[in-house]
């Protein structure tokens, strides 16, 4: 029995001895190494596949948003277009969303208005003609297949060659009719610019995809690319697994969102390989410590040596998170500095110490880094307990809410710039961050200002006007006291501005102001209503029109002044409307309104002179609107009327002037002039109601129907077998500027069967001077089509020899002025013989208009004139009387 218990003790003792108890206590570690290892690896697996789902969909949220806000920009401004173009027309939207600063920057984007048929009417910047008609973007909205944004895939046109985005909206008519499409071209990089190599690596994927699984814009690492097939159909919302994308096949995870209201679709892909590139490292550092720690536990020393290595490696970990936020710390442009609060026995914070900050808070305190650690706030900086920073500090930290402020820096090395600042609190203490914000703040100053100013003279423009003068009317009415406001519209600026060119009258606009500015007091205000219209507000004046006619009187005088415009002198004046509150109107409205009918009566007092508004003035204006509706109404009966002559009142119709040759006394030609019988007023002279057309536009639409109406009158001649007759029909402004102009010639011939060599179209001279390259370019067209041109009241304009020989012109008509008093003025002979004389030299016929006795009919002759009108051979007559004349003229001959 003893020696069986022997026998027992030393297995037993074996068993505890040290190579057998401790490789079998070893197993037991060893084996918890290795299940903890497979573990851990396989936990650092599924985390790194769930961060990287994360990531995609956080990625892509974040991009939808960012594209859902450029994309809503992009939007507006097409709606803001669109709106334009209703309210302005095309012509006009650009200029007037330029002169709001509503249109965005041309540097990025194009914005552009296109008309029914396709063609660019206007854009910004400006581009070369363009016919997008074939164009997608356009012929959906056209042919009425969507009501959201249109979306081209990455093109280039021919006004802009680089491949390019076009957004467009559809633009409708009054009548609810297709209009046109508003334009924004946008560069496809654009909308890639979120990427980022820290978020996405270098082989993520960021792109914007049609509904048409056509790629708008795509995004590699540094490649921006276009136009590949992306199939949207294999990417759900939500990243689950990886799958090999376009455009280069690489396994991404990969995340869409639908982008409401636009047919596009954001994508956002992360490659497999850099997600996971971090667990397979770690894998690899779990399997090197394991069997490192198997190694050591089998050489005995295993469980300190790996205890050894997990600290080591926590210790590496701990330094290379401190060396990361030391460099992004000194990388930030923002002044940062971590507090810890400093407390009394009672627990009060009495101050704070500065335990950390970076290099940039040097330059915003002027104190260098080392000095600042360690350092209480208030011995470095005295002046925070009085200027609101510690009790904000403090605020922070007893309520645990962050706070932001900004202020201009009163102390150096900042003075004078604006800072942010912003405290969040922290346990213990606070982080405190201060950012620079000058350039922001001096471009918010600078925006607010070009809201509110005219871009070219810098003087208050409608809106800042108008804001004022509705201050300076409540104060008066709250003061019991008087302003004054006076509407300023230059006279003659027309003519330099079309004779010298809109670089001059910009010049001129500046000049003026400036010394219209020079006349008021501190408090008075000038601004510029647009164009040649200033408006002068003076406030706190006494009631008496006289006590203001002496600053008036100094304006008037330092406008008229001429003004040294390169090497030459231009003089205009000005013509002023002054209404006094509150005897001409208790509002804003109606002393804007009295204002500018009183500066229309100095204007027809002959300019440069100012008026007071009386209630007459009201009156003159009503007569104006009552003679346009019946100039509407007449024109609108006349079109209904088949008659050419005697037509019932209120209709308009056509009168006749014989052109006499003066060596044959031959009638060869006649003018058509207009005639308007007003049912009321009787016969209303032309040029009360000529001026009136042109500023209303109505012009365009009389003056078409005065050329039908003249060319199927001579077309009636040719066929009664009379003497051939060229018909001159007189050209407005308004006309000769409408692009349609040489197309509605053709159609009028060709519709009433008249030859183009039986039509005179008649131009005046200053006309052609407006734009004289554009009235050269369409003269050409018309004589290429046959049509005969003439100058109309030739010597009263401003062109020069070398602008009159390319005018491809027939004949001068020298201007009755001249002609009045031919027969006992010399100055006037002199013209009259200069303008035979050029027009002989420059191969063309001189007529001269006017004629009414017969020592001018004389001179004329004498001095070798080629043909007259007026009043001494036959006033207008109705087209009957013209046959009368022409059949006895057939009957001289025979």
């Amino acid at each position: 029995m003893m020696d069986a218990n022997r026998s027992t003790a030393r297995r037993f003792g074996r068993v505890l001895e040290t190579h057998i108890a401790l490789p079998l206590f070893a197993l037991l570690p060893l084996i918890a190494i290795w299940i903890a290892t497979f573990h851990f690896i396989a936990a650092e697996r599924d985390a790194a596949i769930a961060a990287a789902r994360d990531n995609a969909r956080e990625q892509v949220d974040t991009y939808e948003a960012q594209m859902v806000r450029s994309l809503t920009a992009i939007d507006q401004t097409l709606k803001v277009l669109k709106y334009a173009v209703e309210q302005h027309g095309a012509d006009g939207a650009l200029d007037a969303l330029r002169r709001q600063g509503l249109l965005p920057p041309s540097l990025v984007f194009v914005a552009g208005i296109a008309d029914r048929d396709g063609r660019m009417v206007a854009s910004n910047p400006p581009l070369k003609p363009l016919d997008i008609s074939r164009e997608r973007y356009f012929s959906v909205h056209r042919d009425g297949e969507t009501t959201m944004p249109a979306v081209s895939r990455a093109v280039g046109d021919a006004a802009k060659l680089e491949p390019h985005l076009h957004f467009t909206r559809r633009i409708n008519d009054a009548a609810g009719r297709f209009a046109g499409v508003a334009l924004v071209a946008v560069d496809p990089a654009y909308f890639t610019s979120a990427y980022e190599h820290s978020r996405e690596g270098e082989l993520g994927m960021i792109g914007l995809i049609g509904d048409d699984g056509v790629a708008r814009a795509l995004r590699v690492g540094d490649r921006v690319s276009w136009g590949q097939q992306v199939a949207l159909d294999r990417i759900g919302d939500d990243a689950i697994d990886p799958h090999p994308t376009a455009p280069d096949g690489v396994v991404r995870y990969a995340s869409v969102r639908r982008l409401h209201g636009f047919p596009l679709s954001a994508v956002i892909g992360l490659a497999e390989s850099e997600q996971m590139a971090q667990y397979k490292r770690n894998r690899g550092k779990y399997i090197v410590a394991a069997l490192t720690g198997s190694a050591l536990l089998i050489a005995v020393v295993g469980l300190i040596s790996a205890w050894s290595w997990q600290l080591a490696k926590a210790r590496r970990r701990e330094r290379r998170a401190q060396a990361t936020y030391a460099a992004a710390s000194e990388a930030s442009l923002d002044a940062f500095f971590v507090l810890r609060s400093v407390t009394d026995a009672d627990g009060h914070v009495t101050d704070f110490l500065i335990e950390e900050t970076n290099s940039r808070a040097e330059q915003v305190t002027g104190i260098r880094k080392a000095d600042m650690l360690g350092r209480l706030v208030g011995d470095m900086l005295p002046f925070y307990r009085v200027n609101g920073m510690y009790e904000e500090l403090l605020s922070v930290v007893v309520d645990g809410k962050a706070v932001e402020t900004e202020w201009q820096a009163a102390t150096s090395p900042a003075v004078g710039r604006w800072l942010q600042r912003q405290i969040v609190p922290v346990d213990g203490g606070a982080v405190v961050t201060v950012r620079d914000i000058t350039e922001r703040k001096l471009a918010e100053e600078r925006i607010r200002h070009l809201a509110h100013h005219d871009e070219l003279t810098g003087l208050p423009n409608r809106s800042l006007i108008r804001d004022r003068l509705d201050q300076a009317v409540l104060n008066a009415q709250r003061n019991g006291k008087h302003l004054a406001l006076a509407f300023v519209d230059l006279d003659g600026f027309k003519l330099v501005n079309d004779g010298l060119g809109h670089s001059a009258g910009d010049e001129l606009l500046k000049e003026v102001g400036r010394r219209m500015q020079a006349c008021l007091r501190r408090n008075d205000t000038l601004g510029r209503l647009g164009g040649d219209e200033f408006v002068i507000l003076l406030p706190d004046v006494s009631g008496e029109p006289l006590a203001i006619t002496p600053v008036l009187e100094k304006i008037r005088q330092a406008v008229t002044e001429p003004v040294q415009i390169g090497d030459q002198a231009v003089q205009v004046t000005c013509s002023m409307g002054v209404v006094m509150y509150p005897r001409d109107g208790d509002d804003p409205k109606t002393l804007m309104m009295n204002a500018d009918a009183a500066m229309y009566r100095a204007k027809d007092l002959g300019s440069d002179n100012f008026q007071f508004y009386t209630r007459e003035m009201n009156a003159s204006v009503e007569e104006k609107l009552m003679l346009l509706e019946g100039m509407r109404k007449a024109f609108d009966s006349t079109q209904a009327a088949s008659g050419i002559a005697h037509a019932p009142a209120g209709h308009f119709f056509l009168m006749y002037q014989p052109k006499v040759d003066l060596r044959t006394g031959r009638i060869f030609g006649v003018e058509a002039l207009i005639r308007w019988r007003h049912p009321e007023h009787g016969m209303v002279p032309p040029p009360r109601f000529i001026g009136l057309a042109e500023e209303s536009g109505l012009i365009v639409a009389i003056g078409e129907w005065v050329l039908r109406t003249a060319c199927r009158q001579a077309r009636l001649w040719a066929d009664a077998g009379l003497d051939p007759l060229t018909v001159s029909v007189n050209v407005s402004a308004r006309q000769f500027e409408e692009k349609h102009l040489v197309e509605r010639i053709a159609v009028a011939l060709r519709d009433t069967g008249l030859p183009p060599c039986a039509l005179e179209l008649e131009v005046t001279e200053s006309l052609l001077m407006r734009d004289m390259q554009q009235a050269v370019e369409r003269m050409r067209e018309l004589k290429a089509m046959g049509v005969s041109l003439s100058i109309d009241d030739f010597g009263t304009g401003y062109s020069s020899l070398s602008a009159l020989k390319s005018f491809p012109i027939s004949t001068l008509k020298i201007d009755k002025s001249f002609v009045r008093d031919l027969a006992h003025s010399l100055d006037d002979q002199a013209i009259a013989l200069a303008v035979i004389s050029l027009g002989h030299r420059l191969n063309l016929r001189v007529i001269a208009e006017g004629v009414e006795t017969g020592e001018q009919r004389e001179f004329l002759a004498a001095n070798e004139c080629d043909e007259m009108q007026g009043y001494l051979f036959s006033p207008p007559v109705p087209a009957e009387r013209i046959t009368e004349m022409l059949q006895a003229q057939a009957r001289r001959v025979a």
